[in-house]
C-alpha cells in the first residue's frame, strides 16, 4: 500500500493534465458506491448542484422505474454492480473510471468517459479517490492546481503524522483503552471522513466511523470516552465549532488528533486532507500485523440480482 500512497502525487497530477478542460453536467444524479460516492459528496457539500446518491439506493428506492435523459456513473474499477445496474435507468450517462476496458466504460448507451488515469491499485482506494475528486472538480471549471501542487510538497509531512497516529493508536489498542475511532470532517471533509473511516475497515479492521463534526456534536460525542477522535479542519464556517468540540471530547476522555493546512481554500481540501489518513492506514495495519486486504470478499462487489 505505501508504494500506491507514495505515487498519489504524480497520479494526481497525470489526471490534473488529463481532464483539464473536461466538463460535467449540473442538476443531473452522479452515483456510486464508496469512495466513488464520497467524492461526489465533497462536491456536494461545497454548493455545487449535484445529486449525489449511492448507487444502490438510487437503483432500489429512489429511481424504480422511470428513465432519466442523463446521470454520471462513477466507479473506479468500472465493475461495481450497483452501479453498472444504474445504466438502465438513464438514457444516457457519463463514466468516471479508472478501468478503459470495464463494463461501465463499454456500456452501450454510455455518452462520455471520463478516465481518471490512476493507474493500478490493488489496495484501499487512495490513488483513485485522489483522481476521482480532481476529474470531478475539473469538470465543474473548479482550479485544482494548487491542491495538486501541495500534494507533491506535503507527502513527507503527510507520512509523518500518519505515522505518529498510528503508534499511538497501536499503544491504545494494546492497552485496551481502545473504544473505536471516529473521523470529523465538514462541509466537502465530510467525503474525507468517510473515506478515512472506510480504509481503516478495509486496511487495519478497526470499528471506525466518519461523520460530519456537527452530527458528532449530537449526541454520538457521549461516546466519546477511550475513543480516538480524528478532526479533519480547514478554514471555514465550522472551523471553530470542530476546534471546541475536540476540546470537549478530549476532557470527556477521548484521545484527540487534528489535521489543519490553512495553504489552500477549504474547498480543496479533500484532495489533501485524506493523505495523512491513507498514511496511518498504511502504518497501523503494519504494527497490527495484517498482511492481507480484503479477506472477507474482494476489493470489487460485484453482486448478482
Amino acid at each position: 500500500m505505501i508504494d500506491e500512497i507514495q505515487e498519489t502525487p504524480h497520479a494526481a497530477r497525470r489526471c490534473y493534465e488529463a481532464t483539464l478542460g473536461e466538463r460535467l453536467p449540473r442538476n443531473v444524479p452522479y452515483l456510486g458506491m464508496g469512495s466513488s460516492c464520497f467524492a461526489a459528496l465533497a462536491l456536494k457539500y461545497q454548493g455545487i448542484a449535484i445529486e449525489a446518491e449511492l448507487a444502490s439506493e438510487y437503483y432500489d428506492y429512489i429511481n424504480t422505474k422511470r428513465k432519466l435523459p442523463l446521470g454520471v456513473l462513477i466507479s473506479q474499477s468500472g465493475r461495481s454492480s450497483e452501479t453498472l445496474w444504474c445504466r438502465r435507468r438513464f438514457e444516457r450517462y457519463i463514466a468516471v473510471v479508472n478501468n478503459e476496458d470495464s463494463p461501465l466504460a463499454k456500456g452501450q448507451n454510455v455518452e462520455k468517459n471520463i478516465f481518471i488515469k490512476a493507474g493500478e491499485e490493488q489496495f484501499t482506494s487512495s490513488k483513485t479517490y485522489i483522481n476521482t475528486l480532481i476529474a470531478l472538480y475539473n469538470g465543474h471549471g473548479i482550479d485544482v492546481k494548487p491542491a495538486v501542487d501541495l500534494l507533491a510538497a506535503s507527502m513527507q509531512a503527510y507520512e509523518h503524522w500518519g505515522r505518529q497516529a498510528a503508534e499511538v493508536i497501536f499503544d491504545l489498542r494494546r492497552q485496551k483503552r481502545l473504544n473505536g475511532v471516529v473521523i470529523l470532517g465538514s462541509g466537502p471533509n465530510i467525503a474525507t471522513s468517510l473515506m478515512g473511516a472506510l480504509g481503516l475497515q478495509e486496511s487495519a479492521r478497526l470499528a471506525a466511523i466518519g461523520l460530519s463534526a456537527a452530527a458528532y456534536d449530537h449526541g454520538p460525542k457521549e461516546a466519546a470516552r477511550d475513543a480516538v477522535v480524528i478532526s479533519v479542519e480547514a478554514p471555514g464556517p465550522a472551523f471553530a465549532r470542530s476546534r471546541k468540540l475536540l476540546e470537549t471530547v478530549r476532557r470527556a476522555g477521548a484521545t484527540t488528533f487534528q489535521f489543519y493546512d490553512k495553504e489552500i481554500p477549504e474547498h480543496l481540501t479533500p484532495i489533501t486532507h485524506v493523505v495523512p489518513l491513507f498514511y496511518l492506514m498504511h502504518f497501523l495495519a503494519l504494527k497490527l500485523g495484517i498482511n492481507e486486504t480484503f479477506a472477507i470478499g474482494g476489493k470489487v462487489t460485484e453482486t448478482k440480482i
